[in-house]
């Protein structure tokens, strides 16, 4: 199947948020056919804020916002690694306790790459997800989203079409359903007895494998090779780890080399995910367009594309300030 992609042409420069309506599929924003671009930052600009990347699998983050999670901790964020399923069918073991062992391995050295803080895995049953309680897992991450005080979430979009994987639309349901129910202060009143209070994430970067309404661009230029070295970890399952090592051996077993892998194993392994995974061969390797085609028409050299959403400006500020007369003789 084609993957296809909404976005709009126009950009707007800078950081600003835009805010969509979340449910329509548009490239119209606030009146306007702008898409906002992300760049670099320097220095700590977001210190003191925490992020939370959730994933299904351990090479979710990695091959879809691998950039911008790096990007976003280089810049102050203190982030967290969500993972919701144990990976049991996912990869290479003798037995299934070796593949969930070493698909746990692999995660812990994903967040390591992306200089994530701390793992937290969930344990799930692997593409069995849509069988779980759903009630139970919200709860789970409710529980997590006011423990750490979570500012901004990254994870699959919930409104994203075409996903096959029932993993990653129970995990993207639960994870917005459980953003939402975070800062109310009737959900879990047993949290508040033991310290917690309601807390609501107000920013989001969703990402899709399939159409979805894209309105933030996000340079990755400076942290591309951490997005590189954090695919290259995961040796249990995904299209990068030890891919290129693999293929250079065989193209030589043939009496033939392909420059662009180097002459070691580990040039290979970075060289392969860098150009082919999440370049060349990006489509059909992930399912979504190549990182440098996402930048290109915005004079990027990397980017990666997000259905971004923001707290909503307060209204009735700005008609206060405008309109508030004193009472005062």
């Amino acid at each position: 199947m084609e993957r296809r992609s909404f976005i709009g042409k126009s950009v707007a420069m800078g950081l600003l948020p835009t805010f969509p309506k979340s449910f329509e599929y548009t490239q119209k924003l606030n009146n306007t056919d702008k898409v906002v671009i992300e760049k670099h930052v320097s220095g700590k600009p977001h210190k003191g804020k925490v992020l939370a990347a959730i994933q299904p699998h351990n090479d979710d983050i990695s091959l879809f916002a691998g950039g911008t999670v790096a990007k976003l901790i280089q810049e102050g964020y203190t982030g967290y690694l969500i993972r919701t399923s144990n990976d049991d069918h996912a990869g290479r073991g003798a037995t299934v306790g070796e593949v969930i062992y070493n698909n746990e391995k692999d995660n812990e050295r994903v967040a390591k790459a992306l200089g994530i803080s701390k793992v937290y895995d969930l344990g799930y049953r692997n593409h069995r997800m849509d069988n779980i309680s759903i009630q139970e897992l919200r709860g789970r991450l409710i529980f997590l989203f006011r423990l750490l005080k979570v500012d901004t979430i990254i994870t699959y979009d919930p409104w994203g079409h075409y996903e096959e994987n029932p993993d990653h639309y129970i995990t993207a349901m639960a994870v917005e359903s459980a953003r939402w129910m975070s800062g109310g202060r009737l959900d879990y009143p047993e949290h508040f007895e033991a310290g917690l209070k309601p807390h609501v994430a107000a920013e989001r970067y969703y990402f899709a494998r399939g159409p979805q309404l894209v309105n933030r661009i996000v340079e990755i230029t400076e942290t591309i090779d951490r997005k590189v070295e954090a695919n290259a970890v995961i040796v249990t399952q995904g299209p990068g780890g030890e891919a290129g090592a693999r293929l250079k051996k065989s193209l030589s077993e043939k009496g033939k080399s392909l420059p662009i892998l180097g002459n070691d194993d580990a040039t290979a392994n970075r060289n392969y995910i860098k150009h082919f995974v999440l370049d060349k061969d990006s489509q059909r390797m992930r399912g979504v367009p190549s990182d440098k085609e996402i930048g290109k028409p915005y004079e990027l050299e990397w980017a990666e594309r997000f259905h971004y959403i923001g707290p909503e400006p307060s209204m009735l500020q700005e008609y206060i300030e405008e309109h508030a007369i004193s009472e005062k003789p």
